[in-house]
């Protein structure tokens, strides 16, 4: 449906009047716009405690392509990375006037429909088609259509009216169409947007039927290729049982094999993964015997050592307790994940080590200590910009983990224990025994061991075993409002009105009153601001629907963005719900862990 209001805006009379207006219903003498001259509009709104107007919020004011037509005529604008030079280009089957950017782009083949006298089929020539664009800012000036009710009936309308050159079906909204070759204003998005389909003659679509003979010759030479392959790799196969056979034997023989992937006898299936094995003297020398004087600090999962290898690099031996709940699958599985993934926010392993009920990790120390509890209210106070640095580190790690790294990972147990920050503050997300892989086309998978921490899980996974991607964005927002609170949700009940920290950050972001959830040691020397954006962001991410939540780049956009044009949250009642006593899957209390060099 369509929404009731968008930014204190309501719509009004759509169907009854076949138009569309707003108006403002909330004004009073705290809030004023303002029209720069420019074309900026800007919502300002008046501090009682700084005696100052702050920005709420602009437009157009993020990227060049949010400027009304910033490209001409037939073009579509696609932000660039920074997004100050838009990229510009004409629609499929438009060409650039002359050559020229700033003319616009024209139709290269007309329609048959027009050669036609204005029919729609019939005559010669192949008949004109729709070409789909996904994710589009759809044109300016475009017709409503009352008549069709879903999107066949809309195409069926465009397709038997010469007159109508592109066409597009809005969920609540109805039939839209264009009548115009001049399609002006439009926007390409990276994600969201619309349907839009253009209207095309037939010629213009065989490119796409050379592009399939060509791929049934790719195919055809591909083939072939396995074949060859094929073959080479039967030869592999017979060589590498031969290898298999021998190192069967040598564990019958009681071998320690330093690179094989086993140790002692027991397979530890990583050796195809090139993860380093270390000895369990090594790491004994390397922390003089595993003494407590070398302990850096003990997590959930079991103590942390420093230890120092022959070579001179100094590492952080995690040594898992038998009472972490953590086997020898999650143990396998944190070694191969963390081992593919570099990135500045994520953790570095060095390797692991078995010895009999003994497991390991080890990884780069580079001065910083893994054990060390920081908490939330304890030992060290961060300010405000520490922490709105922490926020934006652990959404670029998630982005990385979700979309940019060679294996898409859901890590399922992020929480501020599973943080550590180094000596730079720099945030790095760790724990990835719970972390699971998905494909490019998985959107949500089910499981019947729920594992994680309560407080932190979203609904879907909670309740139903259901994950995803939002599930980690779910958790991500729980995260954002403790860093932003520095109270720890899991810990924190309001008995005055009955609500948890969610709960409650949901009521003060209502209340306009956002400064009230900040930490007191460090409210009056933060940004209202970026505050505000936060908590914005926070509640968005905690929608009860995973649908509703942003994706990872979508929260990175919001929190770097000067703008503070942001989607509007609901009231999450799945978390104004959940009360203090709740309890964990697994044991482990929600801190941030300080790395910081001895």
């Amino acid at each position: 449906m369509v929404p009731n209001y968008i930014y204190g805006f309501r719509l009004n009379n759509f169907q009854q009047e076949n138009k569309m207006y707003f108006y403002y219903s909330q004004f009073n003498s705290s809030h004023r716009y303002v029209l720069t001259p420019d074309g900026v509009e800007r919502h300002l709104v008046w501090a009682n405690d700084s005696k100052n107007w702050y920005q709420y919020w602009a437009q157009p004011f993020s990227t060049q392509c949010e400027i009304y037509n910033r490209c001409g005529n037939n073009e579509t604008c696609t932000d660039s990375l920074d997004g100050n030079s838009p990229n510009c280009s004409c629609l499929k089957g438009f060409e650039f006037v002359g050559g020229n950017l700033s003319g616009g782009c024209v139709r290269r083949t007309p329609l048959q429909c027009e050669r036609n006298n204005g029919k729609a089929s019939g005559g010669g020539g192949e008949p004109d088609g729709f070409y789909l664009m996904q994710g589009v800012k759809l044109p300016d000036l475009s017709d409503w259509d009352s008549g069709p009710s879903n999107d066949s009936q809309c195409k069926e309308a465009c397709s038997t009216n010469c007159s109508c050159k592109a066409y597009s079906y809005v969920t609540g909204i109805g039939c839209l169409t264009w009548g115009s070759d001049n399609m002006i204003d439009i926007h390409l998005f990276s994600n969201g947007g619309n349907d839009f389909y253009l209207r095309l003659a037939g010629s213009e679509f065989d490119d796409h039927k050379k592009g399939l003979k060509g791929y049934f010759i790719v195919i055809i030479v591909l083939s072939s290729v396995v074949l060859l392959i094929g073959g080479f790799s039967l030869l592999w196969k017979y060589r590498s049982r031969i290898e298999v056979c021998n190192r069967r034997q040598m564990r019958r023989q009681g071998s320690l094999v330093d690179q094989s992937g086993s140790v002692g006898g027991q397979s530890t299936g990583f050796s195809s993964h090139n993860v380093r094995l270390f000895g369990f003297q090594t790491i004994e020398e390397a922390t003089i015997n595993i003494s407590s004087s070398n302990l850096l600090g003990e997590g959930g999962f079991g103590p942390v050592y420093k230890g120092l290898l022959p070579d001179g690099q100094e590492i952080a031996v995690k040594r898992l307790s038998r009472s972490s709940g953590q086997g020898m699958e999650e143990f396998k599985n944190e070694v191969i994940l963390i081992a593919k993934l570099q990135h500045r926010n994520l953790v570095r392993l060095l390797g692991y080590c078995i010895k009999k009920e003994d497991k390991m990790l080890v990884y780069e120390y580079r001065g910083v200590n893994f054990g060390s509890r920081v908490g939330f209210g304890r030992k060290l106070q961060l300010d405000w910009k520490t922490r709105y640095n922490i926020i934006e580190g652990i959404a670029r790690g998630m982005l990385y983990l979700h979309r940019d790294s060679r294996l898409r990972i859901i890590h399922r147990d992020l929480k501020a224990s599973n943080i550590l920050l180094d000596e730079n503050m720099n945030p790095k997300i760790s724990d990835f025994g719970m972390a699971r892989i998905f494909g490019n086309d998985d959107n949500e998978t089910s499981t019947k061991r729920v594992v994680g921490k309560y407080g932190y899980m979203s609904p879907e996974y909670a309740m139903n075993g259901l994950f995803s991607v939002k599930s980690d964005v779910y958790s991500f927002g729980v995260l954002l409002i403790e860093i932003v609170s520095g109270i720890r949700n899991s810990t924190y009940y309001n008995s005055e009105v009955s609500l948890n920290l969610l709960g409650y950050a949901w009521k003060l972001w209502n209340e306009d009153n956002v400064m009230e959830l900040v930490d007191s040691s460090i409210r009056s020397s933060s940004s209202i601001m970026e505050v505000s954006k936060c908590v914005n962001v926070g509640l968005l991410c905690i929608q009860d629907r995973a649908n509703d939540r942003p994706t990872m780049s979508s929260v990175i956009m919001m929190l770097e963005s000067q703008s503070s044009v942001h989607p509007m949250p609901r009231q999450p009642k799945f978390a104004a719900e959940m009360n203090k006593t709740e309890t964990n899957s697994h044991s482990g209390n929600a801190s941030i862990t300080m790395l910081i060099g001895r």
